[in-house]
Formats: structure tokens, sequence, C-alpha cells
């Protein structure tokens, strides 16, 4: 288990990516996956690995999650900057609220 591993080093480092896998212009695969980058259509993979600071080795993988965005809402035709901008802020606010994933890398 890579937690079992990096627990044997002082110092690891802990390199995060992430990478947009954008199947926009399959056809076959628009339905089901969300918004990604700009304009895109596809998921997104969150990826954590861990290095060995001295040398640069990679120690492995230590965190992967594949997910998808739900498509947003389409703004009604007539509306107008002022009511865009308290609808991108009511929507800023409903995204804090939601809760943080704790992550037990040590196995207990």
């Amino acid at each position: 288990m890579i937690a079992e591993t990096v627990a044997e080093y002082d110092v690891v480092l802990c390199v995060g990516d992430t990478t947009f896998l954008d199947y926009g212009s399959i056809v076959a695969k628009k339905e089901g996956y969300g918004p990604i980058g700009k304009g895109g259509n596809g998921l997104i993979l969150h990826s954590a690995l861990a290095i060995e600071p001295i040398n640069g080795q990679s120690i492995g993988l230590l965190w992967q999650k594949l997910w998808n965005r739900e498509p947003k809402k389409k703004p009604s035709k007539n509306e107008t900057p002022a009511k865009k901008k308290i609808r991108l802020a009511t929507a800023r606010i409903e995204a804090r609220k939601r809760p943080f994933e704790v992550l037990n890398l040590t196995g207990g």
C-alpha cells in the first residue's frame, strides 16, 4: 500500500494534476458527461503522485478521482446583466456550502 511506503520517508512531495478528458467531438459520448475547460464536454481526472524529493523518484499514486460536472442550466433569454450578476453570486454561495470529503491515507 502506498500510504505505508510513504510513511517510511521523512519528507514526501505530493504532486497534483488535473486532466480534462474531452469527449466533445465524439457524438456517442456527449450524453452523460458534463462541461470541462472552455467549451469542452467530458470527464475530469484529479491525481496525486508521491515523489521522493532527493532523487525525484516516484513512490506511487496516492489518490485519483474521476468525475464530471453537472451541465449548467441555461439562463433565461431575457436575463439582464444585473440578474446575471445575482445568479452567479448565488451559485458561488451555494457551491461554498458543499461539504469537503476527508481522505484517510493511513488506512486506519
